[in-house]
């Protein structure tokens, strides 16, 4: 064992000097570890920006999708976010009654639903970003700027353009 690692490398422990311990993750953790944690940060960070405006994290991810990603039929959507359609179709449901988006036929196949912003979903939207983005940038601060740009890369190439069957929300 490392002097610098008092526990398994999957994070836990680490020691900064005799006699104290610090929790968390150390630089020479597993990378799956710390990409763990740094979602949760983020997750946490962004989530509250939301909350801020009444809305969940979910909420926010589901809008800026649909912002982005327009036509997409909910089958489409769910596969873009890796959610299964009961999930959202729940959440487009709530998103629905609340007033934030709406849902129209798909000229392709009548049995498909394009769920798309209302003006008031696309003002939300727009208004958790703002936030959102403040809470990103505060959470990078610590972070060179030369080095962001390639860890963006660097994360991309990990999520590559497989299906992957876990839920980003």
């Amino acid at each position: 064992m490392s002097t610098n690692q008092a526990t398994g490398s999957s994070g836990g422990h680490t020691t900064s000097s005799p006699g104290s311990v610090t929790l968390g993750p150390g630089p020479d953790s597993e990378l799956t570890w710390l990409l763990h944690r740094a979602a949760q940060r983020m997750h946490a960070a962004v989530g509250a920006a939301a909350a801020r405006h009444g809305a969940t994290l979910r909420d926010h991810i589901v809008l800026s999708a649909l912002d982005k990603t327009q036509g997409l039929t909910q089958i489409e959507l769910g596969q873009a976010l890796g959610v299964d359609k009961t999930t959202l179709v729940a959440e487009l449901d709530r998103l629905e009654k609340a007033g934030l988006i709406g849902r129209a036929v798909d000229s392709r196949d009548r049995r498909a639903r394009i769920p798309f912003l209302t003006p008031a979903g696309d003002r939300l939207r727009a208004e958790i970003a703002a936030d959102a983005t403040a809470a990103e940038h505060a959470a990078v601060d610590v972070v060179d700027p030369a080095l962001l740009g390639p860890l963006k890369e660097v994360l991309y190439a990990i999520i590559g353009s497989t299906e992957d069957p876990g839920s980003c929300i």
